[in-house]
């Protein structure tokens, strides 16, 4: 079995390389920060829960958590579970009576689904060690992010903005 990490969301900001949302996961222990690229349309879905802010109609993924609910199912957890040619994949364990499902995710709706249904989030040990080498570009764009991911302060996270 896989060792997992417990992660919660440091934040969401904008990688000024590729002007594309990242999502910034880190440990309780602040020792792992795990960026990972997402859509707008997910990165807008994770940041209107962080701020607590309502729709007037049901987004994606608060139909997913009404859904679930509604079939008296509940999600325990999410996992990222793998890292397969710089891409990520999630887990979404959902349990329904004396059934346990696991759902394949993108990292990006697993984090939103987790956030609104307040599920924990963790990270496979081995996709932490594979992620120190992760970008989401070319070579020339690898250097430059490591860069720029190494000189990040507490204070540069969290500058997403919808």
């Amino acid at each position: 079995m896989t060792e997992l990490v417990p992660m919660s969301i440091k934040g969401l900001m904008l990688d000024p390389v590729s002007n594309s949302p990242i999502v910034v996961l880190k440990d309780e222990e602040d020792r792992f920060f795990l960026p990972i690229w997402v859509g707008i349309f997910e990165a807008n879905a994770i940041a209107l829960q962080l701020e607590n802010i309502a729709t007037p109609r049901p987004m994606t993924h608060d139909l997913l958590r009404d859904t679930i609910a509604q079939l008296d199912a509940r999600v325990t957890r999410i996992v990222i579970n793998d890292l397969r040619d710089s891409t990520f994949f999630a887990q979404i364990r959902i349990i329904t009576g004396d059934r346990t499902l696991e759902v394949d995710a993108r990292p990006s709706d697993a984090i939103a689904l987790a956030l609104r249904v307040e599920a924990p989030i963790y990270v496979a040990q081995s996709v932490l060690e594979q992620a120190q080498t992760i970008s989401p570009d070319s070579d020339d764009q690898s250097e430059k992010m490591k860069k720029w991911f190494d000189s990040l302060e507490p204070d540069d996270l969290g500058k997403y903005k919808m």
